[in-house]
């Protein structure tokens, strides 16, 4: 046999795509001897399918399947993992039932099995002659023998590329998984609360009207906003956030609305406005409580008419998008104080949600951290850490003042922390093995005056904490831990709380020996707060 065969099949090697290689394939066998049609087929769980058919009425081929129960030539070859020659009129193996429909019968069929590379059998390929002689193949042994060994290597090349394929095909979902989990989070929870928040959100999201979304600080406003924006008409639109405390006054206006060249000094070039980029999606305006009052009056105009006038232009642009909002502020007192525009509040609330703190859906707590440590597992390569029934019952119990945010850092300080396999008590930082959490006692770290004149009898208040065998200090640290993690671990929030100077509060800290936890430090950055 000529060298120009087997340079045919070994440029098979170079073909990575296993449709096009099968094809060829049998392209090339055809060739070989010489006949008008040939498929080949592969056994998928108890039947044989035709995954490839060239020749004469190849189209009612391609694609059919016979069940291992039903004797056939393919199954046969499959089964024993030997060639044959049949001539279909005389063998009772062949599926005579199964040309009944093609016009152009089979006269001569011979049939190869096909390798993997541990002499597993996975299909076949057949090459048949219609015509009427049946002398078309070339049946000599030796002719056949060179066949049996091109169809070996093209059956390897075969088998390759359909396992580089579906390693491929394999590596690319992964890699989907893992930019899905590392760039997106998701909703999770059981309780009624969190259901009944979750058909808000489907029935909100079928709608184009503004959404307010409240509740305090780590509760996920912004992980629902962006789930009533994807599961809305205007999902595949941009998702634009900005949040309104973040920035100047100033700053905050030129970035919604955009600028012209030479609207203010620093002004070189045109900018587009958040609400124009976001055109035909949502805007997200988190902590909305503190936008000023000077641009609420914009805002109100932007959700009344639809459009938007940047800073230096004369004329004003149409826009189309859905305004979502969020503020963990109350914002209704706000109103009533003077501090927001009643209008702008109506028009944002049109359809409300409040989202429930952490300690109020309390049974969620196992399923938020089974997401966020096999979450953080993933992301960082650690295996995932299991807990005891004593650690669990120091997490249920424990009042979360920071939400959901504070519970995905803690997850993230314990899968890096601790070393065992089981997370114990031990494990967890002081705040969440304490029996009792203490209630606000205001000022209690005030001096007390020695003018009698503003001496006021001291009267003993229920705070949730036995004082029989408790010293001042320990008083002090329970208290000063209070403020903390009800402020995230700000000094100044939580000093202004207690009443006195931020230095102040620092130095009790330093002699109580309060240090910031480790879990806490980046929580500003969690994607799973508002």
């Amino acid at each position: 046999m000529e060298n120009e065969p087997f340079k045919l099949f070994k440029s098979f090697s170079e073909e990575l795509d296993p449709g096009e290689l099968q094809r060829k394939f049998l392209i090339a066998l055809l060739k070989l001897q010489n006949v008008e049609r040939g498929s080949i087929w592969i056994k998928k769980e108890n039947k044989y399918r035709c995954v490839e058919a060239v020749g004469l009425q190849c189209e009612n081929i391609l694609g059919a399947e016979i069940h291992e129960e039903q004797q056939s030539i393919v199954g046969w070859v499959i089964e024993n993992g030997k060639m044959t020659v049949s001539n279909p009129n005389q063998d009772p193996r062949h599926y005579k039932e199964f040309e009944e429909h093609l016009s152009v019968k089979s006269r001569l069929i011979l049939c190869f099995p096909l390798f993997l590379r541990n002499n597993t059998v996975y299909g076949a390929v057949q090459l048949i002659d219609t015509s009427p002689e049946k002398d078309r193949i070339n049946l000599d042994a030796g002719y056949l023998g060179h066949i049996q060994d091109l169809v070996n290597i093209g059956s390897l090349a075969l088998s390759n590329a359909i396992l580089l394929n579906k390693q491929m095909e394999e590596t690319q979902a992964l890699k989907s998984t893992l930019e899905e989990i590392r760039g997106n989070e998701s909703l999770v929870g059981h309780s009624p609360c969190f259901q009944s928040c979750m058909e808000m959100i489907r029935s909100y999201a079928r709608t184009e009207y503004p959404v307010l979304i409240t509740g305090e600080s780590g509760t996920g406003k912004e992980l629902v906003s962006r789930e009533i924006h994807r599961l809305s008409n205007r999902n595949g639109q941009p998702f634009l956030v900005q949040n309104c405390s973040a920035i100047p006054e100033n700053l905050l206006e030129s970035e919604l609305f955009g600028y012209k060249k030479g609207a203010f000094s620093g002004a070189v070039k045109d900018k587009i406005g958040l609400f124009e980029a976001a055109e035909g999606g949502t805007v997200f305006l988190d902590e909305i409580g503190d936008m000023p009052m000077n641009l609420q009056a914009r805002i109100l105009r932007v959700i009344q008419n639809s459009e938007i006038k940047p800073l230096g232009e004369t004329h004003v642009k149409k826009i189309d998008i859905r305004i979502i909002s969020a503020t963990n502020k109350n914002i209704e007192k706000l109103v009533d104080i003077g501090e927001f525009r009643e209008d702008l509040f109506y028009r944002l609330s049109v359809l409300p949600i409040d989202l429930p703190p952490l300690r109020e859906r309390q049974e969620d707590i196992p399923f938020l951290m089974n997401h966020f440590m096999n979450r953080e597992s993933i992301k960082t390569n650690i295996p995932a850490k299991k807990r005891t029934m004593e650690t669990m019952r120091c997490l249920m119990t424990y009042p979360w003042p920071g939400n959901i945010r504070e519970l995905e850092n803690l997850v993230r300080y314990l899968l890096v922390a601790t070393e065992n396999d089981y997370i114990t008590p031990q494990d967890l930082p002081i705040q969440f093995t304490s029996q009792r959490q203490p209630r606000v006692v205001k000022n209690l770290f005030s001096s007390v005056k020695n003018d009698a004149s503003h001496s006021q009898p001291i009267e003993c208040i229920k705070v949730g904490m036995d004082f029989g065998n408790v010293t001042w200090d320990e008083v002090e640290q329970r208290y000063a831990l209070y403020l903390l993690q009800k402020h995230h671990w700000n000094v100044t929030w939580a000093a202004r709380d207690a009443g006195i100077n931020r230095s102040t509060f620092a130095s009790r800290m330093k002699r109580l020996g309060i240090h910031k936890p480790v879990y806490q430090q980046g929580m500003h950055l969690s994607a799973v707060g508002e």
